[in-house]
């Protein structure tokens, strides 16, 4: 009987039992380094792309190029390390990022960087004076509007802008202007109390 030449030269290479498990120790090795990803930061393309950006933050002007790509939050707590605005959810739903922006209050982390040149930023690092608390900030101690204390720059910032608003004039009020920000302690009637206290003040 004539040999089947695919017998005798298989098609692909026939390795031994040693050669096997030394390509599977080699492949498990190499899946065990760290990944290098690419960051928007780090990629070529990227700095070709930026954009220059000047924005005044808590009174100090900053001159930056940025990635167009990349959120004010990101800018705050990445570039000018000013990290007491929390990247909470990253999809504007918590409100822990929210910051003031020519005195309106907007969550952070849906807002490009590249599109406030030459803005006015406030953040909860920016509050107090010669090292007083903001009277807001004050009153979230005095009424205990904060547990974790995670959401409470965002909910802080984000009180300053309802009673510049003027939807502070009640408790029952408040809560309507103040939705989106979240408290997963449940904080919600010191918070609320807090911010009735100052803007019944103004």
């Amino acid at each position: 009987m004539t040999e089947n030449p695919s017998e005798l030269h298989p098609p692909f290479p026939v390795l031994s039992r040693r050669e096997a498990l030394q390509v599977t120790a080699g492949a498990v090795a190499l899946a065990a380094l760290p990944l290098q990803p690419v960051t928007a930061a780090s990629s070529p393309a990227a700095a070709m792309n930026e954009t220059a950006l000047t924005i005044t933050v808590n009174g100090r002007a900053h001159t930056l190029r940025v990635d167009p790509r990349q959120s004010i939050l990101d800018v705050l707590r990445e570039t000018l390390d000013l990290t007491g605005t929390k990247k909470g959810c990253n999809q504007g739903a918590c409100g822990a990022c929210t910051i003031l922006v020519d005195g309106r209050r907007i969550v952070s982390c849906l807002t490009l960087a590249s599109m406030h040149d030459g803005a006015r930023i406030e953040t909860i690092e920016g509050l107090e004076t010669d090292g007083a608390l903001h009277p807001l900030q004050e009153a979230f101690v005095e009424h205990e509007g904060l547990q974790c204390g995670f959401c409470t720059p965002g909910q802080i910032m984000s009180g300053l802008g309802c009673i510049a608003e003027g939807h502070a004039g009640s408790p029952e009020e408040i809560p309507f202007w103040m939705s989106g920000n979240i408290c997963r302690c449940g904080a919600y009637p010191g918070i609320v109390a807090a911010v009735a206290d100052i803007g019944g003040r103004t």
